[in-house]
């Protein structure tokens, strides 16, 4: 979890593709209208985002009850919004949290995604940092924030 620019997508696809799970990207599940909200620069309020969670918390609760093990990479900027995602007790939430000009910069670097550098402050204005999990900051390589989960979380590959 973490803002825009924070690395979720790359560190998550890196971490799935190490252990062999599944990855899937949040955003992929937002509704037409907030991407529009969103493209245009819109904050999403709460309302937006409820049913995006429930959907969300849905896919979890399936990946759990099914055995099968997912990276998620979603925003989850409050409490309230990782609270309707801790399905069980098997969700791990892994804060990627980084400062704001360096964030900045990957956003203007970002190319072809809804969720421009417009929308930064607002999301770190919404921004509740978790007090229990996992915080990482996001100046080091995706390599090294992949080994750091991976230490943590004393995760290790599923076999073939």
């Amino acid at each position: 979890m973490g803002v825009s620019g924070a690395g979720k997508t790359t560190v998550g696809q890196l971490l799935a593709s190490e252990l062999g799970w599944e990855f899937v990207d949040g955003d992929d599940y937002h509704p037409p209208a907030n991407v529009e909200k969103m493209r245009n620069g819109i904050p999403l309020t709460d309302a937006d985002r409820a049913p995006w969670l429930e959907t969300l918390r849905a896919l979890i609760a399936g990946w759990i009850a099914a055995g099968r093990n997912t990276v998620l990479a979603c925003s989850a900027l409050k409490q309230i919004y990782r609270d309707t995602l801790q399905v069980a007790p098997e969700v791990q939430v892994v804060y990627l949290k980084g400062d704001t000009q360096l964030l900045r910069q990957r956003l203007l670097a970002r190319h072809e995604h809804f969720m421009t550098e417009r929308m930064l402050t607002s999301q770190l204005a919404a921004l509740e940092p978790p007090e229990d999990d996992l915080v990482i900051d996001v100046d080091h390589s995706p390599a090294q924030i992949v080994a750091e989960i991976r230490a943590r979380f004393a995760l290790k590959a599923d076999p073939l």
